[in-house]
Formats: structure tokens, sequence, C-alpha cells
């Protein structure tokens, strides 16, 4: 594992205005990445882009040209795109009993689940003329354990881990890394909902810099492909899947 040298590289972050996204920006930002923020939060996407020297375009990842008009500002302003980290997300998609929204159903496979898959078909000409580069998808803890607290949501972000594990080996051929970014609760605006319940039952939330820290070492990695997990109180790696029982 290598350090990221982010000097001349241009970083296309999707739910970048707040959370996650943010941190990220702020310490690619630090690293000499050229950053483009995409997101639905104008105001704190435009402040943020200022003060990083960056770009902020509005997007909702649920709109392939969204997507793609995102990529088209980072190719626009910068020259083109190494690497994109696909964040947008929401909390919440309820079940599929008496608790069933179609509306929030949508919503939260909208954003979740077809935000990367139209984020990533959007990117990869960017990255093929740059003969390379990196995604990186915000999936969760809730994509490689049950989550029977909100099954719509680990239902998402699962599909997350399983589109990564295919695309990884896809497009290692072309120097295009693919994986996703497995964070458990991690201290962001889209916890507010569990945060006192966490904090009553002792549950650790994790640490922002730890989830930066986490997307910083698969960037200096060479693995395609894999989940890094991020809990509190362990170094993050990529999740070890058992291999599934062969034809006899």
């Amino acid at each position: 594992m290598t350090a990221f040298d982010g000097t001349g590289k241009v970083a296309l972050i999707t739910g970048g205005s707040n959370g996650i996204g943010a941190a990220v920006a702020r310490r690619l930002a630090r690293a000499g990445t050229r950053v483009v923020l995409a997101d639905v939060d104008v105001d704190a996407g435009t402040e943020l882009a200022k003060r990083l020297d960056g770009v902020f375009v509005r997007c909702d990842v649920r709109e392939p040209a969204d997507s793609e008009a995102a990529v088209a500002a980072a190719v626009e302003h910068f020259g083109g795109l190494d690497v994109v980290f696909l964040n947008a997300g929401v909390a919440g998609g309820g079940g599929v009993g008496d608790d069933f929204d179609l509306a929030a159903y949508r919503r939260a496979m909208g954003i979740n689940f077809d935000g990367v898959v139209f984020g990533a078909h959007a990117a990869l000409p960017a990255l093929r003329a740059r003969g390379g580069g990196d995604i990186i998808a915000t999936a969760s803890m809730a994509g490689l354990t049950a989550t029977p607290f909100d099954p719509i949501y680990g239902a998402n972000k699962a599909a997350v881990v399983a589109l990564v594990r295919a695309l990884g080996p896809a497009f290692a051929g072309e120097g295009i890394r693919v994986n996703a970014l497995c964070p458990s609760f991690a201290d962001t605006d889209i916890l507010i909902p569990l945060k006192g319940h966490l904090q009553e039952t002792g549950f650790p939330i994790l640490n922002l810099d730890d989830v930066v820290e986490a997307f910083m070492r698969i960037l200096g990695a060479d693995g395609v492909g894999e989940a890094w997990y991020v809990v509190p109180g362990r170094p993050a790696e990529p999740f070890t899947f058992r291999g599934v029982p062969g034809p006899r």
C-alpha cells in the first residue's frame, strides 16, 4: 500500500456538500486534488467548493443526465477525471409490511443504488480517457449484515456491494479500480434519527476522520472489487467473503 498522491488529480464526489463526502473533499483538496462537488444541497456545496477552490454542480443522482453533467463539469473545468466517489445516500427506506412506503422505497433505492449505477456509467468514458482511475462507492456495514431495523436500506447497500464486487474484476484490465467503502454508524446528519438511541445503548459511533482515513487507504491500495469495512476500534480493511459451494 502506498500513500495517495493527489497532485494534478481530479475527483468527483456525489453527496459532496455534507458529511462523509464533504470530509473526503477537504482531505483530497489538502492532497492537491481538484474537487467537483455534486449534490442537491446547493448552498452548502457552493460554499464548500469556493473554500476548496473547486466546482459545485447541482446533481440529483436519481437522474442519469445529472451524473453525466457532473462528469462533464469535471472535464470542462479541470481537464479530466481520476477519482469518482459515489457517495450520495439517504437512510430510511422502510420495510415491506405495514411500514411499506412506496415513495420512501423509490427514493432510497434511487439515491443509494441507482445513483451508483448512473454515476459509474457516466464516469467510465472520462476515466478511460485518463488511462484509468478509481471508483469508490459508499455502501455500509448494512450491506454486509442483516438490518431488520431498515431492510430496504440494507438491501440497496448490499446491492452496492454486489455491484462493486462484479465491476472490480470487470474493469481492472483497463486500469479502473472499483471498490466500496462500508462504514458503520458514522457521526453525520444521516445518523440524527438514530443517534440518541445509539448513545443510550452505548453503541459506539464512528468518527468521521476514521471514514476519511479508510477512503484514503482504499486509494493507496491495489485491490479491486473489495468492500472495506470501517468500524470503531479496528483498522479498516477489505471484508473477507466466504466462497460459495460449487457444484458436485
